[in-house]
């Protein structure tokens, strides 16, 4: 048998090659230049997503710290259920302190409205706005829980203190929060609208947002808006109340002591407002209205 001949080919080196040869050479010629191009393709796309990827990283790393720092600059001050010593030491203030006291230790006069009356359910309404964090707020809601008690029933009283990186910090008060109120005399509206964080935890209604803007004579925290007769800030200073050093239940035993400078200063401010609600009730009830207490603190409303 004759032996098959296998074609040769002379390449441009001069040298001879099968068509075999030839293709496979071109195979991996095309398989390198293949890889060459997908190795070039991961090079392109690291260089496109690695910046992107820091980027990323930087963002959660600064959305980290700034819920830190937040953490950091709002202390949480919870309120709590105040005790029933508590509570009864604020709404049960005896008659014979509160004419004792007189004006007492208040100090902050009240400003007089030229608006319309402000009612709710046929009665003059008593509209307070604070804030939970407020240490001006925190002063101001013991003289008006001991007020509001010689009208009615003040009930589901809450304790809490200022916040802490405020001025006069953790001031020891009382809030509105949960608290319930009837009377056959005034309407009582308690909003303490932000918690110990500053953060929103009720919402005003139109009518009562309007008050409490700058154009309505509000505006800053505490609002205490007597039946559009009188409005009402802090009436002492919280420094008074001592801060880290004293308790609710230490602020509450005060009110029972006409010669202590807190009590005078809770007991007097009670006074003051409770004879600018008297001038909204017609002087109702008349053994209130009508007591020494009430009547020198009159002598300081302004007309």
């Amino acid at each position: 048998m004759a032996k098959k001949n296998t074609p040769k080919f002379t390449t441009s080196s001069g040298k001879q090659k099968s068509a075999a040869q030839i293709r496979l050479e071109g195979q991996r010629a095309l398989a390198a230049q293949s890889s060459a191009a997908a190795a070039k393709r991961r090079r392109r796309m690291t260089m496109v997503y690695t910046p992107i990827g820091a980027v990323l990283v930087i963002v959660i790393i600064l959305v980290v710290l700034a819920s830190t720092l937040t953490g950091k600059h709002h202390a949480t001050h919870n309120a709590a259920p105040a005790s029933d010593a508590v509570s009864s030491a604020v709404t049960g203030v005896p008659a014979s302190v509160f004419d004792q006291v007189g004006v007492g230790g208040a100090q902050g006069p009240l400003t007089k409205l030229t608006g319309a009356a402000l009612t709710a359910d046929g009665k003059p309404r008593i509209l307070y706005i604070g804030a939970e964090w407020c240490p001006f707020c925190a002063a101001e809601r013991w003289p008006l829980a001991v007020a509001l008690s010689r009208f009615g029933t003040l009930t589901g009283l809450g304790v809490t203190r200022s916040a802490s990186n405020d001025t006069d910090p953790n001031t020891p008060t009382l809030t509105f929060v949960n608290a319930s109120y009837t009377s056959d005399y005034i309407s009582f509206s308690g909003n303490d609208i932000q918690d110990g964080n500053r953060k929103t935890i009720k919402t005003l209604d139109a009518a009562d947002q309007a008050l409490f803007d700058p154009t309505g004579q509000g505006g800053s925290f505490p609002y205490l808006n007597i039946a559009g007769k009188f409005q009402a800030g802090a009436q002492y200073d919280p420094k008074l109340l001592g801060g880290n050093g004293k308790t609710q239940q230490d602020i509450a035993a005060t009110l029972q002591d006409p010669s202590s400078d807190i009590g005078s200063a809770i007991v007097g401010s009670a006074n003051v407002l409770t004879a600018a609600i008297c001038q909204a009730t017609n002087n109702q009830p008349s053994d209130v209205c009508t007591s020494a207490g009430v009547t020198a603190a009159a002598q300081t409303l302004p007309s």
